[in-house]
C-alpha cells in the first residue's frame, strides 16, 4: 500500500472517483472498465475478504488508520485528499471516508451458483438499486444460498447497492442470468422448483406453501410496477402471494423478499 497526498481535484488519479452520483451512474448496469465502488471501510474490507482486488482508494486524512489496517498488504496507490477534494471529485458529501475501486471478479455459470443450493432468491426486472441491496441483506440474514438478477435487474455492484446491502453482496454468491430458458433449464437440472411471487386468483398463500415447500426452491420475485414476466410466470411451478390486510395489495420488493424467505426458513 502506498499513501500519496492528493490535493486538487482535477488529479486525474482520481477519475475513478469523479462524478459518482446517483443520477450519473443510476441508468449504468455494468460500468465502464470492468470497476465497481465500494464505500467505507467496512464495505470495503467485506470486498476484500471476498477476494475482490482493489485498484485504487480514495481516503479523507482522519480514515488513513483504517484503510491502512484493511489494505497494508496490498499494492494498491492509496490517494489522501482533503474533505473539499473529496465531495468535488464524487459531487456528493464523502461521510464515511472512503472510497475503493474494486476490480470485478468474473460472474460464474448458473449452473455453478446454484449448485447445492437449496434456497435461491430470483430478482427479474428491478431497476432501483436500494431495492437490489436490501434484498441482498434479507438473503444473506434469512438463508438464501444463491441469488439470481435478470439483464434488466440493477447491478448489486452499485455503490448504494452495495451500500445497502451492508457489504453482503459479497456473502452471497449470485450470478446474472444472460439468457432466461437457460437459465430454467440450469434450475431443473439441479431439482429446483420455481415459486413466483405475484398477485394471481390462482396463487397460493406463501404460508400454504412453506408448510409443504420443495427441497429446493427458488422464489421469483418481480418489479413492484411490472411485475414478472409473462417468460417467469409461464415457468413457474407455483404460484405464491402473500397474504395482505388494511386495503394493501402488496409490500415493496425487497420487504417481500424478506417475508417469503423467512417464511420458506426450515
Amino acid at each position: 500500500m502506498e499513501l500519496i497526498d492528493v490535493t486538487s481535484a482535477a488529479d486525474p488519479r482520481l477519475d475513478d472517483f469523479r462524478a459518482l452520483t446517483d443520477t450519473a451512474l443510476r441508468a449504468v448496469s455494468e460500468p465502464a472498465g470492468g470497476l465497481y465502488i465500494a464505500e467505507s471501510a467496512k464495505v470495503i474490507e467485506r470486498a476484500v475478504r471476498a477476494g475482490h482486488r482493489p485498484r485504487s482508494v480514495m481516503v479523507q486524512r482522519r480514515w488513513v488508520d483504517g484503510i491502512r489496517s484493511l489494505l497494508s498488504e496490498h499494492d494498491v496507490p492509496v490517494y489522501v485528499v482533503p474533505d473539499e477534494v473529496a465531495e468535488a471529485v464524487t459531487g456528493f458529501a464523502v461521510h464515511r471516508g472512503a472510497l475503493a475501486s474494486m476490480h470485478r471478479p468474473p460472474l460464474h455459470s448458473v449452473a455453478d451458483v446454484v449448485a447445492g443450493a437449496s434456497l435461491v432468491l430470483i430478482l427479474e426486472g428491478i431497476g432501483d438499486h436500494t431495492n437490489i441491496g436490501a434484498a441482498f441483506r434479507a438473503a444473506a440474514g434469512l438463508g438464501a444460498d444463491a441469488v439470481l438478477v435478470s439483464p434488466r435487474c440493477a447491478d448489486p455492484l452499485y455503490r448504494r447497492s452495495v451500500r445497502v446491502s451492508m457489504g453482503t453482496v459479497f456473502q452471497v454468491p449470485w450470478t446474472r442470468i444472460t439468457d432466461w430458458d437457460a437459465a430454467v433449464a440450469d434450475l431443473r437440472a439441479a431439482d429446483i422448483r420455481l415459486a413466483a411471487l405475484a398477485l394471481r386468483d390462482d396463487a397460493v398463500s406463501l404460508d400454504a406453501y412453506a408448510k409443504n415447500r420443495p427441497e429446493r426452491v427458488a422464489l421469483m420475485m418481480g418489479s413492484e410496477g411490472e411485475g414478472l414476466s409473462a417468460d417467469a410466470l409461464a415457468s413457474a411451478d407455483a404460484i405464491v402471494t402473500i397474504p395482505m390486510t388494511g386495503g394493501v395489495d402488496s409490500l415493496n420488493v425487497a420487504a417481500a423478499a424478506a417475508v417469503a424467505l423467512w417464511a420458506m426458513k426450515p
